[in-house]
């Protein structure tokens, strides 16, 4: 049995910081520059909103396992499983089985109805400025959610990187990287981004696997041998092998987080989004494959590297290092690698947060510039240049939102972020594409009643979870005015938000046939979309 290396303090961890700088550096500096070769002539709104179109189905599928693979998934999963076990896995298997939604379901027929957006889809044949209006609503606060838990992680990720254990210095990390993410989105577009996630994505899965290889070799390639470990290290001992450490006291609770991570990562904004720059729909099935593999060898290896995780370096290292649960990846890095591997492990992961926040921002940007600007108080008539522009402005208006919010939840897993992201999503954007794909009565009061009901019972209930208040790991531990008892909502948002679309539907008055049948077409086809069939 391979012996448990000794828990690296947190001033351990910082001894080279010149080293983890130079790393997390000259990272940024070659992407900068890719960025900024490939992106020249960035005027048009296709080129800058989809990049033309331009890339293929195993390009773009790489890309969207980058704009996934997040500090949720690299940081916060593998510290979920460090610390918790069986149930921090459980976040990987609603993740793998939800590209399948994409795939049969949303995909191909939602690149072929729409041209940038959702707001597309939905205005094709309803009332284009309420539609679009609720769809840019819904495009930037779930991108606002999402936002934060990245940006979360960049933060605790900087200051174990170079030992910052103060709040102003964490706060200050959080700034730094919020800037360094806008920056990429005002100079690249989704070209410059897109290549981004695919460099990313190549560097993530390729240090994953190497380290997954390394970790079962110190091993002796014996799973049960780091299981073993692990439940030595782990302060929940043996338990961190069975379900019910993070939701046995409340399985109503994991059936609606289970709900919201199976149903919410294909109507993510800037998911949705990247199915418009392939060049057909068979580009976009391909894209859904290539995301899917790329997602399971990248989640069996953060089993491998979370349980490693608690074995070699221990959950109360973990817990006590700065970004507590997010630190297990490089603490286990140092472990075993020291400095060098620590710096390589932390420049990647950064790399993952900034990609990602990229997307997510640009995604945003894009909506509120199309969407509203160009659509609604421009009419339709807004000249190329400015509505790049009024993007552009969208994206560092977005950008310094999600730094103040990000310092308020500093600290807090990523992973778990993500998901109340994801239930927004979810119950904001699911029934309302579905609908508008499926069902020909489907009308503009059913559109806007699907959104909005969504959006705002989530909101309102995340705001009574114990997620806010009255928990200690609430966002105001000091507070107590919650009333929702699940920390989750999906279980209530998302039924509620298909429930008010069909009854709006009925009441409403019905949509025009011509357009509905329309509608079947270029969601079939691809006819009419403006895009390449």
């Amino acid at each position: 049995m391979a012996a448990a290396a000794t828990a690296p303090s947190t001033t351990a961890v910082g001894a080279n910081p010149m080293l983890n700088l130079g790393m997390f550096v000259g990272f940024v500096a070659v992407t900068l520059y890719v960025v900024h070769r490939v992106s020249s002539g960035n005027t048009t709104t296709s080129s800058y909103y989809a990049a033309g179109g331009e890339f293929t189905g195993g390009q773009n599928g790489i890309a969207l396992s980058g704009d996934f693979l997040s500090a949720a998934s690299f940081l916060g999963i593998a510290g979920m499983i460090a610390v918790h076990g069986y149930d921090g896995f459980v976040y990987s298997v609603g993740w793998v089985v939800a590209w399948l939604v994409g795939l049969l379901l949303i995909g191909e027929m939602l690149r072929n109805t729409g041209r940038f957006t959702m707001g597309d889809v939905l205005a094709y044949r309803m009332r284009q400025r309420p539609v679009r209006v609720a769809a840019a609503a819904s495009t930037l606060l779930i991108s606002y959610f999402y936002l934060l838990a990245q940006i979360a992680g960049a933060g605790g990720l900087v200051s174990l990187l170079l030992n910052i254990t103060s709040k102003l210095g964490q706060s200050l990390a959080i700034v730094v990287a919020g800037a360094i993410m806008i920056l990429y989105v005002l100079i690249g577009g989704m070209k410059g981004t897109t290549w981004v996630q695919i460099i990313k994505a190549t560097l993530l899965l390729l240090c994953m696997a190497l380290i997954t290889v390394f970790l079962l070799g110190r091993f002796g390639f014996d799973l049960s041998d780091i299981l073993g470990q692990a439940t030595q290290h782990n302060s929940l001992a043996g338990a961190i092998l069975a379900p019910g450490t993070l939701y046995g006291k409340n399985e109503l609770d994991f059936v609606s987080l289970a709900l919201a991570l199976v149903l919410g990562i294909c109507s993510l904004p800037h998911v949705l989004m990247r199915f418009y720059t392939v060049p057909n729909a068979r580009q976009v099935r391909r894209s859904l494959v290539w995301a899917i593999w790329s997602m399971v060898g990248f989640y069996f290896c953060t089993l491998i590297v979370g349980y490693s995780a608690t074995a070699l370096v221990g959950s109360d290292a973990i817990l006590h290092a700065p970004g507590k649960e997010n630190s297990a990846a490089p603490l286990l890095a140092y472990a075993v690698g020291g400095p060098v591997l620590l710096g390589l492990v932390s420049a990647v992961a950064f790399a993952t947060i900034l990609a990602v926040v990229a997307g997510l921002t640009l995604t945003a940007s894009v909506s509120f510039a199309h969407d509203v600007y160009a659509n609604i108080i421009k009419r339709g008539d807004a000249e190329p240049r400015k509505e790049v522009r009024v993007a552009r402005l969208t994206a560092v208006t977005m950008g310094v939102l999600a730094i103040l919010g990000g310092i308020l939840v500093n600290g807090k897993n990523v992973a778990f972020l993500v998901a109340l992201a994801l239930a927004l999503a979810a119950s904001a954007n699911l029934s309302t594409l579905l609908y508008s794909l499926f069902w020909r009565r489907f009308n503009t009061a059913g559109a806007l009643a699907g959104i909005y009901s969504g959006l705002g019972s989530c909101m309102l209930l995340i705001v009574l979870s114990p997620v806010v208040s009255g928990s200690p790991d609430a966002i105001f531990p000091n507070m107590d005015f919650h009333v929702f008892p699940l920390s989750n909502p999906g279980i209530v948002s998302i039924p509620l938000s298909f429930i008010c679309g069909f009854v709006a539907t009925l009441v409403g008055s019905r949509a025009d046939p011509a357009k509905q049948t329309e509608m079947e077409v270029r969601a079939l086809t691809g006819i009419g979309s403006g895009l390449p069939t």
